[in-house]
C-alpha cells in the first residue's frame, strides 16, 4: 500500500503548489490596486 501513500503525496504537494500560486496571484494583484490608488 506504498503506492497509496506515495500519490496521496503527490497531490498533496501539488495541491499546495496549486493554492500558493494562486495565493501570490491574489496577493500581487491587490499591491497593484493599492498602489494605484495612492
Amino acid at each position: 500500500m506504498w503506492y497509496f501513500t506515495w500519490i496521496l503525496g503527490v497531490l498533496l504537494a501539488c495541491s499546495f503548489g496549486i493554492v500558493n500560486a494562486l495565493w501570490l496571484e491574489t496577493t500581487q494583484n491587490l499591491d497593484e490596486e493599492s498602489a494605484g490608488e495612492q
